[in-house]
């Protein structure tokens, strides 16, 4: 193997590291937001860091299946069959990992509306994407044309 395609593959490996870093700040924060409000509901002030460890594991774990199974069906250009078949299986498995664990008291309707929430995150998540991605694409075109207009007068 080349120095040249060693170095894309090291590149590769390290751009799918940080899209699970990005996905897993994000997924935590999301499921953890939803059990703090949760708690706040039952009145209670004080959230388990055990619970929290377990959220974090679980958000890394979905992440590696996302990029490495999925694809990364959040980041995907169009959204269709997959992506949904996809943002209901992860949510499902959250919504498994909640129940096993324990994080809702196994409550059912406190279970169902965190299967809810989570397809409504991973919904946000790729529409936020999306936006992001077409913002970068219209300032790297923007760029582009600056680039160009620069290059034509120095000739």
């Amino acid at each position: 193997m080349t120095k040249s395609k060693k170095k894309q593959r090291l590149a590769k490996f390290i751009s799918r590291e940080i899209t699970i870093e990005y996905k897993t700040c994000l997924y935590f924060s999301c499921i953890t937001a939803f059990y703090f409000a949760c708690l706040l509901i039952r009145h209670q002030d004080s959230a388990k860091i055990l619970t929290m460890f377990e959220m974090i594991l679980t958000a890394y774990a979905i992440g590696y299946f996302q990029v490495y199974v999925l694809k990364n069906p959040d980041e995907a250009e169009v959204f269709g069959a997959k992506e949904a078949a996809s943002f209901f299986l992860c949510s499902g498995l959250y919504t498994g990992a909640s129940y096993i664990f324990g994080w809702y008291d196994r409550i059912p309707a406190a279970t169902l509306l965190f299967f809810l929430y989570c397809i409504g995150v991973s919904l946000c998540v790729y529409f936020c994407n999306r936006i992001k991605r077409r913002i970068d694409t219209d300032r790297l075109n923007r760029m582009l044309a600056e680039y160009k207009e620069k290059s034509g007068r120095e000739r």
